[in-house]
């Protein structure tokens, strides 16, 4: 087969894929763009356009010989979670037809498929066994992410509305099954965070703290391995599968001063050194592969301007003084922990008094203002505000109270964008019947 040679090992180095490139642009040309209605009435039509895929990427990487993409041994680590149900080939070397594409080999329909959009994924899973294995196994994932292939979904629970899952590609909104929690969680405050294939949401129930996880790979809750020091109003961020929760309260309230890492391939949590100072109602983020914490209080009057950062590799934390300068309006315990995103390993924050983006200068230690919010933050001291980075965009979601209600509106804003002088926010979705406030908020991106 022609496809064996050209697609099994790609050459493609891909530096930006999301969903407005080039790039994807003219993937999703190649593929299915609605949901199948009827799965064996559009098969056909369905592995037509995979083959599409494969030759249009073949021709692609035939013009990029000169990158080297995934090794055979690589491409046998990525592949490991993977069992498929038959070899697919037989003996005369040739792709059978019990491969997940007839006619080729299951490595290149692997990489086919991880180009894809994974609005298509639930839709593979259904058309077999084989399909459905390769989906929930997270192989595809991991492809992708080896190829630089990333997709950027919101997660968003509010007031009025349970959880729900935004795709910006296709506009698309899909509801999450019902969390099996007790009604303390469901009605306590709540933090949540994504990582890796996991929407992880922190409150508590009954019998105290407890971490529900929600995975995209089987579409269903389960709970997620406690802390191994629980905890509430903590610091916190992600990068690809790992995430770092750092300070909080105890079941007591005492105010924390203990990290820890979690692995959401291995489901495992790790203690940490722990930092310099306790702190509460602190934010967490990554920026240039460190973990920072910034604002917060370490007793119950007394806020922290300084700064915490931790370096992965010699798992130390370093002080920095005035990182985040403390707002001249309202009592510290009413504001909302810091609002703060990283685009392009660039940290902005949106400031609760004044309603404004802020942007941080890494030399001086100090912010400057870029733009104005789309909506107040200062009405409720940041809380019910959603700021967080959405790929290479700012993402701001808030509540309207117009003429048909209250709704909530996702805003977004690209640092980098230089089209004109002033860019204004773009108006990405608009959900009704939600309410006027953002309970919790996450973006996973794979």
């Amino acid at each position: 087969m022609v496809f064996r040679d050209v697609i099994k090992e790609p050459k493609v180095k891909v530096e930006r894929a999301d969903c407005d490139s080039s790039v994807m642009v003219g993937l999703q040309n190649c593929v299915i763009l609605q949901p199948l209605v009827n799965v064996e009435q559009d098969l056909g039509l369905f592995q037509k356009n995979l083959h599409l895929l494969a030759y249009f990427l073949s021709e692609r990487n035939n013009n990029h010989s000169e990158n080297v993409g995934v090794g055979l041994l690589e491409r046998e680590s990525l592949n490991s979670d993977y069992e498929p149900m038959d070899t697919g080939e037989n003996r005369d070397g040739q792709a059978s037809e019990d491969s997940l594409l007839p006619g080729l080999y299951d490595d290149a329909a692997i990489d086919i498929l991880a180009w894809s959009c994974r609005s298509d994924y639930p839709n593979f899973a259904c058309l077999n066994k084989k399909f459905k294995a390769l989906i929930e196994s997270g192989c595809l994932y991991k492809v992708r992410r080896h190829l630089g292939v990333t997709e950027h979904w919101i997660y968003l629970a509010c007031i009025l509305m349970p959880w729900e899952a935004f795709d910006p590609a296709r506009q698309r909104w899909m509801r999450l099954p019902r969390m099996p929690c007790d009604e303390c969680f469901t009605y306590a405050d709540k933090e949540s965070l994504a990582v890796g294939t996991q929407l992880l949401v922190f409150g508590r129930e009954l019998l105290g703290f407890a971490v529900w996880m929600y995975s995209l790979l089987t579409h269903d809750w389960s709970r997620c391995p406690p802390m191994n020091l629980p905890r509430c109003l903590f610091g916190s961020s992600s990068l690809g599968e790992i995430a770092i929760v750092a300070g909080g309260s105890d079941k007591n309230g005492c105010i924390m001063r203990s990290a820890e890492l979690y692995n959401s391939e291995l489901g495992t949590w790790v203690t940490l050194p722990d930092m310099n100072l306790p702190r509460k109602l602190c934010s967490g983020f990554f920026m240039d592969g460190k973990f920072y914490v910034i604002g917060g209080m370490s007793s119950q009057t007394d806020c922290l301007s300084c700064g915490e950062e931790y370096n992965i590799e010699t798992r130390t934390w370093r002080r920095i003084e005035n990182m985040y300068p403390l707002p001249s309006a309202g009592h510290p315990a009413m504001r909302s922990p810091p609002l703060v995103a990283v685009v392009n390993n660039q940290l902005y924050s949106a400031d609760q008094a004044t309603n404004e983006v802020k942007s941080y200068n890494k030399t001086n230690n100090s912010w400057s203002v870029v733009k104005r919010l789309p909506v107040r933050a200062d009405s409720s001291n940041g809380w019910g505000l959603a700021f967080k980075a959405c790929g290479t965009s700012l993402l701001v979601i808030g509540g309207h109270r117009g003429p048909q209600g209250e709704v909530i509106v996702l805003h977004t804003w690209d640092p980098q964008d230089r089209s004109t002088d002033r860019p204004e926010w773009n108006v990405l979705a608009v959900k009704e019947r939600a309410g006027a406030f953002v309970a919790n908020c996450a973006v996973m991106g794979c």
